[in-house]
């Protein structure tokens, strides 16, 4: 009974405290119901009271309200937040927060209210409290967030209840909401936002106060918060139906918006488009099929594939494509909407809108009204029957590869209700006709990459298995694609077991080109044929028996084939393979052991296979093979076997076992070299009289006549860490610095070799060269010593003073090497100076100064000599300076390119580059030049350069050295014209690469238009030379293509015609030198006009021809006055250029 008393007491005191004399205790009740921790409930106590006692309440809420508000009118707040501090300003300022405070409160009570109000009950104080929060809302200040959210949901919960003025209430927390979900990114707006999507509707379209809400809504169509969250989708899908004018507005902004949009989002936009649709209804429905729907079929047609937008536009159709088989009324839509566009698509004239239209055509196939009865319905599909043929026979690849994917696409899912003679004759001209396509390798490649669509069909592999063994030659097709998409093919074809592919394609083709293709094809070979030679559920012994098999067929594809094996099973399985053909090997030594000796040598005998009855030593390619596949499978599992300790001490340990009498037994030299491989695998004390032997063997060689095993004997002492004896051999036989006899004081170490032959330093040069080329042996050499490698520096640079005395000597005996090992020697001492000064470049330039010291050495004897002999003597010795001249210019080329010469080598090899122009006849280091030229230009950006003068220095030698280049290929045209034209072929790419590397980093400085210039003045002087050389005016017509100008200039407009930006800054060159009078004179005014025109004709087509045409044009105009003299040369090339130019410039 005290308990009921307390409660309705409390009741009571929190009516009265509804007053402005009691505020205190109200906010204190409020401030209690929203502490989660204490047990009061403003709800309970709402729900709990009388209906007298609500209608108290809310009649006090709206007195205390009222006089709130006139207390502080609204009007003045944003005004007290926005000044200055003042003692009276900050006693306003602290008066409205209170009065704010109050108002929260109310409000709080209030929404509370809300939801137990009861429809007997008069509640219009409380309507008039709602009225009055909604319309103080525009006057709070910024600052202030908790009392908007308030009323937000205050408008937001008296629109849920359908109360009166829910209008208004609607409105606000429309507009509130959709302004606070576009400013975060949660999607708690989104999904609130969405329940009172509704309220949109109390808003007019026309009326210009809605201009602000229309920008916000479009805005939503542009945010990704919108378009991921499912609510968002459907509020955007919804806002299609609030005005049949707002559609356009929407789709212009998606169709803005597609370009950057995610391809996941994409989806999504067809979601929004498609729920706009199925909910719409007349006028607004009609709206979307015919600006939206369609507007996005056209452009799915007629957009280029290059766009974008294209694949996104194909997209959102094919969502709907898809939406035909499970909703009702798609179907019948898109063949009304179709209609007007897909077939004119189909044969519209442009091919790219015909593809366009076929893609689109095959993703909507059947395009159909099921409305239609079966008469028209039959006849409707033989027609879009018809339309597939027709794409076959297109004379566009793309339309005809779209043909391909149609029809295989279409077989596949209607396999059951199409006509057999449809299906056979669709299938025929596919793998008949087009898999032979001789126009378009894209038209073949599409053939077998489409017909695994078709095999996805089970019905289809009766027919496939007859159709496909008719095209088993694509395997040898010229084009990589082809070849990857037919193994591609055979592979679907094994994995849904339609037929055995080696019927298809017999085994004898597939290992040819195992043998002899590229990797990707390679690599899917080896997949297809995998099961059938290694067999992995089967008994190993079986995999040994299957390895002969495969070497016997093919060597070369046995060892393709094991080379990619261990990327199709575990690195277990190759370890035990390789140590089944081990047993397979020792039972074949054992064998022929035992037959020579007639008696068991008492060794551990091991389980051979039955290829013990079959094999012998004496089938040497067999056993070469099973070698080689030994060392291959090594290979392909050492890293896994580094990380396997165990693995790798019992392989190592079984081989050093046998590969002594391995050696003993298999004396051909086709099983030496990969038993040679596999010693360098194992360590030196695993066969230690093999290794002992490695050295002499290399000593024993014989010069000029060596095997190709020293090859695998480098291999294996660099492997073991023994490079110092290579060094040593190699210092040995090349010849000392200043050649003498030898003391008695040589270090014990040289004379335990017990070395007797004579020295063969051409053999030296062979071993150091296979040391230099390979970079595991070149990293075993270099971290030699650093004494021994300078010692083998000094020794092959001796190799200059034999080339000098063959240059000088007519005749003479070089004293230390042949002509060729000296050339060898030399290009080995320029490439171990720049080794070691990679390897040691914190300890300065010691070495690259090597390199600047051979330069000038080149300078001073190589090209000196030239300049002094006469013709006849120099075609003697003609190989050894061009050949001195390419290896010098080679190496330098490569030390820049990976930049480890500075500026100012840079600039001294430029400089020898113009002394070796100015001197050397012939143009064989034309291609060199012109890539050091690009490394050059391309390294100075990476590079640090002490000071701006060095790189001016550097850029006016680059310009000085491409011009005399191009002075020395035009002459070359003028004075022997075949060597020109091979000079030509011989420079277009190296001169391609120069100039687009200009033009990538150094657009609009002084070096990019000095080559502009150069390329200007070459092409000009060239033209203006063959029309003052013409007889006949007949004669001097313009060109019409790139191929009616002379060859130098064909070969430089050509290179500049195949990029956009290299056309533009030429064209702007070329207009500020005609501007500034760099050529002048109607001869050359025509060159100018020729240019501009054929680069008109070319693909890549400038808005400035048109400035330099009309700036020509005028120059032109100043020299009128010929028009008065009598006829002559020049007065025909000014009419005929002004006419020209006049008839362009109006086009």
């Amino acid at each position: 009974m005290k308990h009921s008393s307390s409660v309705m007491e409390k009741r009571e005191t929190f009516v009265q405290a509804v007053s402005k004399e009691l505020i205190g205790e109200f906010l204190q009740f409020v401030q209690l119901a929203e502490d989660a921790s204490d047990p009061f409930n403003l709800n309970e106590l709402l729900d709990e009271l009388s209906r007298k006692q609500k209608e108290e309440l809310w009649e006090r809420l709206k007195n205390l309200l009222t006089d709130v508000l006139l207390e502080s009118p609204v009007d003045g707040w944003q005004t007290v937040e926005t000044q200055g501090g003042d003692n009276m300003e900050t006693d306003h300022g602290s008066k409205m927060e209170r009065n704010i405070e109050i108002l929260h409160a109310v409000t709080s009570v209030i929404l509370a209210s809300v939801s137990v109000i009861n429809e007997h009950e008069n509640y219009e104080a409380l309507l008039e409290c709602a009225v009055i929060l909604n319309g103080i809302l525009y006057a709070l200040p910024e600052s202030e967030r908790k009392l908007p959210s308030s009323i937000q949901d205050l408008c937001v919960t008296w629109w849920e209840k359908g109360l009166p003025a829910k209008e208004d209430m609607g409105k606000t927390a429309f507009l509130m909401l959709l302004r606070k979900s576009l400013q975060t990114k949660t999607g708690a707006d989104i999904c609130r936002l969405w329940r009172i999507h509704q309220a949109l509707y109390c808003f007019d379209y026309d009326l210009e106060e809605s201009r602000e809400i229309k920008n916000m809504l479009l805005e939503c169509f542009i945010n990704v918060n919108y378009i991921k969250k499912e609510e968002g989708r459907r509020f955007l899908s919804s806002l299609f139906n609030w005005n049949v004018n707002f559609i356009k507005m929407i789709h212009g902004t998606i169709k803005n918006q597609l370009q950057g949009l995610q391809k996941s989002l994409v989806v999504h936009v067809a979601e929004i488009y498609f729920r706009a649709w199925r909910k719409a209804s007349g006028k607004i429905l009609e709206a979307i099929e015919n600006d939206c729907i369609q507007d996005i079929m056209y452009h799915g047609i007629h957009l280029p594939r290059r766009s974008p937008v294209h694949p996104k536009v194909r997209e959102v159709l094919s969502y709907f494509h898809c939406q035909k088989r499970v909703r009702q009324g798609v179907e019948e839509m898109l063949y009304r909407l179709y209609k007007p566009i897909l077939w004119r698509g189909l044969k519209a004239r442009n091919s790219e809108v015909r593809s366009n239209a076929a893609l689109l055509f095959v993703e909507a196939f059947p395009v159909r009204d099921p409305h239609l009865n079966a008469i028209e319905m039959d006849s409707e599909i033989q027609r879009q029957f018809e339309e597939l043929y027709s794409l076959l026979e297109d004379p566009y690849p793309l339309v005809r590869s779209t043909g391909i994917l149609g029809v295989c696409k279409i077989t596949s899912k209607y396999w059951e209700v199409m006509p057999a003679t449809v299906l056979i004759d669709l299938l025929k001209k596919v793998t008949g006709e087009l898999a032979c396509d001789t126009s378009s390798a894209d038209v073949r490649c599409s053939v077998f990459k489409c017909l695994p669509i078709i095999l996805d069909n089970k019905l289809s592999h009766p027919l496939l298995e007859q159709l496909l063994p008719a095209v088993r030659y694509s395997l040898h097709d010229n084009s990589e694609k082809v070849r990857v998409a037919f193994v591609d093919m055979l592979l679907k074809v094994k994995a849904v077991r339609a037929a055995k592919f080696w019927k298809i394609c017999p085994m004898e083709h597939i290992l040819v080109r195992l043998e002899s293709d590229s990797r990707p094809v390679c690599r899917r070979l080896v997949n297809l044929i995998f099961n059938s030679f290694l067999p992995v559920n089967q008994p190993e012994e079986v995999w040994c028996e299957r390895c002969v098999t495969l070497l016997q067929m093919n060597h070369a594809a046995a060892r393709r084939f094991y080379q990619h094996a261990h990327e199709h099973t575990a690195c277990t399985n190759i370890a035990k393979l390789i140590h089944v053909i081990r047993q397979c090997l020792n039972a074949c030594v054992r064998k022929a052991v035992s037959e020579c000796a007639e008696e068991d040598d008492g060794r551990e005998k091991e389980n051979v296979s039955v290829l013990d009855k079959t094999l012998s030593v004496s089938d040497v390619a067999s056993m070469a093979g099973l070698l080689e596949i030994i060392v291959i499978l090594w290979k392909s599992i050492h890293r896994s076997m580094e990380n396997n300790k165990e693995a790798k001490v019992y392989t190592i340990d079984k081989f050093a076992s046998v590969l002594p009498e391995y050696l003993k037994v298999f004396q051909d030299d086709r099983c030496k070299i990969p038993l040679f491989m596999l010693m360098s695998f194992m360590p030196a004390s695993a066969v230690p009289t093999f290794s002992c032997g490695v050295i002499s063997t290399l000593r024993n060689q014989e010069e000029g006549a060596a095997d190709r095993s020293y090859c695998t004997l480098l291999d294996c002492l660099c492997s073991w860490g023994h490079v110092g004896h290579v060094l040593e051999l190699i210092c040995d036989w090349l010849p000392e610095e200043q050649p003498q006899r030898k003391s008695n004081s040589v270090s014990k170490r040289k004379v335990q070799i017990h070395d007797t032959r004579p020295v063969k330093p051409e053999l030296a040069v062979v071993y150091m060269e296979y040391m230099l080329t390979h970079p595991k042996n070149r990293e075993c050499l270099l971290s030699a010593p650093r004494k021994e490698l300078n010692h083998l520096l000094k020794a092959l640079e001796t190799s200059k003073a034999d080339l000098e005395s063959m240059l000088h000597l007519p005749g003479a005996q070089p004293q230390h090497f042949s002509e060729a090992a000296a050339l060898r020697a030399f290009s080995l001492h320029c490439r171990l100076s720049i080794h070691l000064h990679h390897k040691f470049c914190t300890e300065g330039k010691m070495y690259l100064s090597i390199l600047e010291d051979t330069g000038f050495w080149l300078e001073s004897k190589v090209l000196s000599f030239i300049q002094d002999q006469e013709e006849e003597y120099l075609k003697l010795h003609r190989v050894v300076y061009q050949q001195i001249i390419q290896t010098y210019l080679t190496v330098c080329k490569d030390v820049v390119m990976v930049g480890l010469g500075d500026c100012k080598f840079q600039i001294q090899l430029l400089q020898w580059s113009l002394g070796i122009m100015n001197t050397v006849k012939g143009f064989f280091y034309v291609s060199l030049l012109l890539g050091i030229l690009k490394e050059v230009t391309g390294i100075s950006l990476k590079q640090k350069i002490d000071s701006d003068e060095e790189v001016a220095t550097l850029f006016d030698t680059v310009q000085k050295v491409f011009q005399k280049m191009l002075e020395c290929m035009a002459w070359s045209f003028r004075k022997q014209p075949e060597e020109g034209l091979r000079l030509l072929y011989s420079v277009q790419t190296p001169l391609h690469d120069f100039i687009t590397t200009v033009q990538s980093w150094h657009t609009d400085t002084p070096v990019h238009r000095d080559m502009l210039s150069t390329l200007i003045a070459a092409s000009v002087v060239e033209i203006s030379h063959r029309l003052r050389k013409v007889s006949d005016v007949e004669e001097l017509t313009p060109p019409e293509c790139l191929s009616d100008l002379p060859p130098f200039s064909r070969c430089l407009i050509g290179i500049i015609m195949k990029s956009p930006n290299v056309v533009r800054s030429f064209l702007d060159e070329l207009k500020a030198c005609v501007t500034s009078d760099d050529i002048e004179g109607i001869v050359c005014l025509t060159a100018v006009t020729h240019i501009i025109l054929v680069i008109n004709k070319g693909k890549h087509k400038s808005s400035t021809v048109k400035d330099v045409a009309a700036t020509v044009h005028r120059k032109l105009k100043t020299f009128m006055e010929i028009t008065l003299e009598e006829d002559s040369m020049e007065r025909f090339l000014y009419e005929s250029s002004s006419r020209t130019l006049g008839a362009f410039l109006n086009s």
